[in-house]
């Protein structure tokens, strides 16, 4: 064979091993986009489900794992009108499907049969009709199946008794006929018993309506000592369910029992907001507990909510996700998934001896992952989400050490009772835009300046403001020090010393560049949180930072010459420019 056809067939052949790590992201976006197209949604419905962006992972009301794998999609009460896409089935990874409260009509797809990861199936209130597939039998880890409220017809099919992990099946309110499947009965009475619900519709034939009584009466007498206690002991608390997501109303004494009454033991954090409490549900799922502040007065209820479901749609997987809520008459309460790695702040600074510290590559991971995760805030949410505390703390880690921003939305949620613009100041001390602190207004350029503040923090492992270093003479504001020792070209001054000189010198050079960019006093100079992604990502920088460099050089001069005419101390001026750059304190 000639050298140059070896050379082709080597060529080709690393081509097409290359291919399946981009396939399957490929597929998977693909299959999405289906999906909303056979939905019918309009423009407004699903407008960042873009076909051009094959990574899904970014796109509205759908969760990724590390790998990239989509494993939730929750469209439930958006006013779809299509039908289901068989291409779903496609998707492998896929855990929990909730479609619930549309009017999609159609059958549901032989292709779901396919999803081998689903654990929850909701089509609840469609107007769905057909058989239901028998297909759904292979779903070997499905626990919660509800197609109720439909226009289902046919009998039931007897492969769903195969399914052993399911606890859960709802079926009321469609047009099925026949009996229900033997196997599927035994399961109810076998060892299933106490953990196994079966809610059933209309059932043509005596012998189904005669089953289907005796079923209900079995249960109920068998499942009585089961049922889970029903919390419901406060005043001005109730059991209504929400139509939205996935999320969960707690009730207040279930999340006393799982925080051991609130115990200072089990407290993770304390802010502007509230505490955060570790808990440890029945089921043993570590659960935080936000304990909001700011709701002594009976009344807006109605406004949390409407907050609550804005922040519950807001799905992207640098975000934190909500699970669940609890209200009373007095008391707002939000409930997380518990992140077993803490916050970002703990790993710099408050790690225990032992413990890892973050390292750089980690400590890259943490500046796009966040900044990914303000961008989704500000550009692809409905209204936009603007957080108000950007900082090391407020950026959590997960078991894979994978950063997500937490509190987004928190600021709105205590502030829905007032009905004029807040005046205010929500955040931290050292975070906190100039324009923020004097005018009590906020923007999504105040979350860019915090942004900044907190690359700082990654690549110092300091505080935003630290009054030991007055002990050097030196600038109790963490952007003041950074600058002057920008300035003077002492890059190894800045460096955490906790890295041990482990770092890419060209790398913390550009993200001090970023953050230096991202903290200038006029919000109207600072980037976007998209332009400082593609920054991050290599692409800008350079334009920006010599445009930054020319006006520092300019404000630089003109500080000196007003130094020399009237002659003011160092001290004082020095003092007076850090106020305008970082805003009074």
């Amino acid at each position: 064979m000639p050298r140059e056809m070896r050379e082709l067939r080597l060529a080709v052949l690393i081509i097409a091993v290359s291919l399946p790590s981009f396939s399957a992201s490929d597929r998977q976006g693909d299959a999405l986009y289906d999906m909303k197209q056979k939905l019918n949604a309009t423009g407004n419905q699903l407008s960042d489900w873009n076909q051009n962006q094959v990574n899904p992972c970014t796109w509205n009301s759908v969760i990724c794992d590390s790998n990239n794998n989509v494993i939730q999609v929750t469209l439930a009460a958006r006013g779809f009108a299509g039908v289901l896409s068989p291409r779903i089935g496609e998707l492998k990874y896929l855990t929990v499907l909730s479609l619930a409260g549309n009017r999609i009509s159609g059958g549901i797809p032989e292709q779901f049969g396919n999803l081998s990861s689903l654990t929850s199936l909701d089509l609840e209130d469609n107007l769905l009709v057909g058989e239901i597939p028998a297909s759904l039998g292979q779903l070997s880890k499905l626990q919660l199946l509800i197609l109720s409220d439909n226009n289902l017809n046919g009998s039931i099919p007897g492969s769903l008794a195969k399914i052993s992990s399911l606890t859960d099946i709802r079926l009321a309110y469609n047009n099925l006929s026949g009996q229900i499947p033997g196997p599927l009965f035994q399961v109810a009475r076998g060892s299933h018993s106490s953990k196994i619900g079966i809610v059933l519709g209309t059932v043509g034939g005596v012998i189904g309506l005669l089953i289907v009584a005796a079923l209900f009466l079995f249960c109920k007498g068998r499942r009585k000592s089961h049922l889970r206690e029903v919390f419901v002991d406060v005043a001005g608390e109730d059991d209504r369910r929400i139509a939205f997501g996935q999320l969960k109303r707690f009730a207040w004494r279930e999340l006393q029992i799982a925080t051991d009454s609130f115990s200072e033991r089990n407290v993770l954090g304390q802010g502007g907001f509230g505490k955060v409490y570790k808990g440890l549900l029945p089921d043993g799922t570590k659960i935080a507990v936000k304990r909001l502040t700011d709701y002594e007065s009976p009344g807006g209820e109605a406004a949390f909510l409407r907050e609550v479901e804005l922040i519950s749609v807001a799905v992207h997987r640098n975000l934190l996700r909500l699970i669940g809520f609890c209200t009373t008459q007095t008391e707002r309460l939000l409930v997380y998934p518990f992140m077993q790695n803490l916050s970002v702040a703990y790993r710099l600074r408050d790690f225990k001896p032992g413990e890892p510290v973050l390292d750089w590559p980690e400590r890259k991971r943490v500046a796009i992952g966040t900044a990914r995760g303000l961008e989704y805030l500000h550009e692809h949410c409905n209204p936009k989400i603007i957080h108000r505390d950007v900082k090391a703390a407020n950026v959590l880690l997960d078991e894979d050490f994978e950063p997500v921003v937490g509190d987004f939305g928190l600021a709105k949620l205590v502030d829905v009772q007032k009905t004029s613009v807040t005046t205010q100041v929500r955040g931290t001390m050292g975070h906190i835009a100039p324009e923020y602190l004097s005018t009590g207004k906020s923007s999504e350029r105040t979350d860019v300046f915090g942004y900044g503040i907190m690359l700082l923090e990654l690549v110092t492992g300091q505080r935003a403001i630290d009054f030991s270093r007055l002990e050097e003479e030196d600038d109790v504001l963490l952007l003041d020090h950074v600058k002057k020792l920008q300035r003077e070209g002492q890059l190894g001054s800045i460096v955490d010393r906790n890295l041990n000189q482990n770092y890419d010198g060209e790398e913390v050079e550009m993200m001090i560049q970023i953050a230096l960019l991202c903290t200038q006093s006029s919000p109207e100079d600072r980037p976007s949180m998209s332009e400082v992604v593609r920054m991050l990502e290599g692409e800008g920088l350079a334009e920006r930072w010599e445009e930054w460099q020319q006006v520092e050089v300019t404000r630089r001069e003109e500080y000196e010459r007003m130094q020399r005419r009237f002659d003011w101390g160092e001290d004082s001026v020095y003092n007076q420019e850090a106020i305008e750059l970082s805003g009074g304190r």
